[in-house]
């Protein structure tokens, strides 16, 4: 069968299909679907650029002209996790490993993606935490690090790279010092050094106790020696003899005793038989 005998197309259905298929393309390039968690900056190819003086196009199902666009950014918290290599004040290199939690600032995203772009983690973020991380480790030797400073160097990067991305319409939520190592000689030093302050600071507790213990006992030594004396000092001729005659007249009433008292040289009783 040769081609003149196909049946043709009335001309009104194919200018309705020709038709068809443009407003499809049209409603294609004209339709944007924000997700959960997601808003998007408008770009008008025709009248200005970026809106940046209107808020985000939140989420949802959205009609523009097909000559705009619409680039989306994700507004839930982000991770960035960074392993980095410093030099302490003395000159050491300090593996340290960080994590950042942020997020775009939705109110300013249309000024964040006209002046930096929705590369701004690696434009900015990056390079933030990178320096103020040098900056902050590079005041610190490795044995401050190593033993108590770590919280305070974990403040003072998270401040110094808010001051950093102050003005970059981002919100930096927090930066965590995940962990800092060491060179092993220098680690092994510290550790040596830390051992050695524990031992010494053993013996000064135990040289003190001694210390105190030995006092303890010369101070009462001293007070019963001291006791001794004013007891001493206070024993009379005439106590003696009256204390001598208190236990005389108790012994003569015992009734298994049989006692014949007289008086020595002194005036004291004597005792001179029992049974």
């Amino acid at each position: 069968m040769s081609s003149s005998n196909l049946p043709r197309m009335p001309k009104g259905i194919i200018s309705i299909a020709f038709i068809a298929v443009i407003i499809l393309i049209f409603v294609s390039k004209s339709t944007v679907t924000i997700g959960a968690g997601q808003a998007g900056v408008l770009y008008r190819t025709f009248s200005g650029g970026v809106v940046t003086n209107q808020p985000a196009i939140n989420e949802g199902f959205h009609l523009v002209l097909p000559w705009n666009k619409v680039y989306i950014y994700e507004l839930r918290q982000q991770e960035l996790y960074e392993k980095m290599k410093v030099l302490s004040s003395n000159g050491l290199d300090i593996n340290l490993e960080a994590s950042v939690w942020y997020k775009p600032k939705a109110e300013e995203l249309g000024t964040l993606h006209k002046n930096i772009g929705r590369d701004y983690l690696e434009r900015v973020i990056k390079p933030a935490i990178r320096s103020a991380t040098r900056s902050v480790v590079g005041r610190y030797t490795p044995e401050q690090i190593y033993s108590s400073k770590r919280d305070i160097i974990q403040k003072e990067i998270d401040e110094e790279t808010k001051k950093i991305l102050d003005d970059k319409h981002i919100d930096l939520l927090s930066v965590l010092v995940r962990d800092v190592t060491l060179p092993t000689t220098i680690k092994d030093a510290i550790e040596r050094k830390l051992r050695q302050e524990q031992e010494s600071l053993e013996y000064e507790f135990r040289l003190q106790k001694a210390t105190k213990e030995a006092q303890k006992q010369i101070i009462e030594a001293q007070g019963k020696a001291d006791a001794n004396k004013i007891l001493s000092a206070s024993l009379t001729d005439k106590i003696l003899r009256d204390k001598g005659i208190e236990a005389t007249l108790k012994l003569s009433e015992s009734p298994n005793t049989k006692i014949v008292v007289v008086g020595d040289k002194d005036g004291m009783p004597l005792i001179l038989g029992n049974n």
